[in-house]
């Protein structure tokens, strides 16, 4: 029987081990945290959005996001959905965003312990791994306890995100060893930092808003949603959706500016009426009066402020050319960008082992016969909505079931 070793219990590592047991090898997983699945019980803000109905390469990214076309034709959203129906998850969709329809993360990692049980897949958790490496044909993995033997071999440890998971690089060393180079891994889907003064006083204000970021004064990617001011800066999932290029600039030391549009909803021009009908009214309204309902409560002073017009200033006394330049600002605030705020308050991570080394179609390793990969440990990261979930599980299955197949061990 083949024996296949899984590095990482996450959830492309239990994954992993399903498929390759029901194709008939004998699996462990390595688990270096107390137990399997913990980074699947914050996702979806513990709901677990865990597969997105509209699929593409346009919501990954990485070096080459063409990478996951392979992998998702084999196991995408069709297999995806059917595979956890097996399981008993029934299906709550919400704007193409699935949760099960407990709206509980925990039934998903419990039908996924059930099946690794189910499967007598041996799971090994708390352990320390002290090496994982070649042994002949095969792979040898040590850990404080006990010295595990395996045909093949797949690492799907995770990044650097979220480290109390149990995602924190651990396992790398052990796949640069085996000569396997790393993209540089960043914060992604994360919170930005910033450092104006009215961030603060804006702390708190969710609203529908545009955010375009600049690297190098270059426009290099935007999105649109809610939007949070924070005192430490800006959040939201528009914001998550830019940070990955964010944090790749700070790495580079690059300029990083966000522009945000507070009125995504209406051009330059159709804002430009809005506040000349408002503040023309001649109804005795102050220029604070006059944008009730338009903007957040919390952002009008701020708004306002920013433009050197009073709050209880009479609208009617705003000059056109003063609504002109507050027209401007609103649908372009710009905010210097100075860090995101880490991996620890990250949702996944963008980066990991270079997709050029690593065949599409099996995720078995180009350089090494026998190694495989699935998850967020190779240079693939999604975008909010499942996308990551969906690139756990798909490159999770496809890594299991390939090395399952491999009698060889080899290509």
């Amino acid at each position: 029987m083949k024996k296949i070793l899984i590095i990482g219990g996450g959830a492309s590592g239990m994954t992993a081990a399903i498929a390759a047991a029901r194709a008939g090898a004998s699996v462990t997983v390595l688990e270096h945290m107390d137990r399997v699945g913990k980074k699947i019980l914050s996702t979806g803000n513990g709901k677990c959005n865990y597969m997105n109905r509209k699929q593409g390469v346009r919501f990954y990214r990485g070096g080459n996001p063409a990478f996951v076309q392979p992998v998702l034709r084999q196991f995408g959203f069709s297999e995806t959905a059917a595979f956890f129906r097996e399981l008993g998850i029934y299906p709550r969709e919400r704007n193409g965003c699935f949760y099960p329809a407990s709206g509980q993360a925990s039934s998903v990692l419990d039908a996924l312990r059930m099946e690794l049980r189910r499967l007598k897949v041996q799971v090994l958790t708390g352990c320390e791994i002290t090496a994982v490496k070649r042994n002949g044909n095969g792979f040898l993995a040590k850990t404080g306890k006990t010295a595990v033997r395996a045909d093949c071999c797949i690492f799907a440890c995770g990044g650097l995100a979220f480290p109390k998971s149990g995602s924190d690089g651990s396992a790398f060393p052990f796949i640069r060893q085996m000569g396997h180079t790393f993209v540089e891994v960043v914060p992604a889907l994360v919170q930005l930092k910033a450092g104006q003064a009215f961030l603060k006083a804006a702390a708190g204000v969710r609203t529908d808003a545009s955010v375009k970021l600049y690297v190098e004064r270059q426009m290099v990617c935007e999105d649109r949603g809610e939007v949070q001011l924070t005192e430490f800066g800006i959040s939201g999932i528009p914001v998550f959706q830019v940070s990955r290029y964010a944090a790749k600039a700070f790495l580079d030391k690059k300029h990083v500016q966000a522009a945000l549009d507070f009125v995504p909803f209406l051009s330059g021009e159709e804002l430009q009426r809005e506040l000349t009908g408002r503040f023309g009214r001649r109804d005795g309204k102050t220029a604070e009066e006059a944008l009730n309902g338009l903007f957040s409560k919390k952002l009008i002073p701020i708004l306002l402020k920013q433009n050197g017009i009073l709050p209880k200033e009479p609208a009617a006394a705003v000059s056109e050319r003063t609504l002109k330049e507050l027209c401007r600002y609103a649908k372009n605030v710009r905010v210097e960008l100075s860090d995101t705020k880490g991996f620890a308050a990250a949702q996944v991570s963008a980066g990991g082992v270079d997709t050029g080394e690593i065949h599409a179609e099996t995720m078995e390793s180009a350089l090494v016969p026998g190694l495989y990969f699935a998850g967020e440990v190779v240079d693939v990261d999604g975008m909010c909505g499942g996308y990551n979930l969906q690139w756990a599980w798909s490159s999770g299955y496809v890594a299991g079931m390939h090395a399952a197949m491999n009698h060889s061990g080899s290509k």
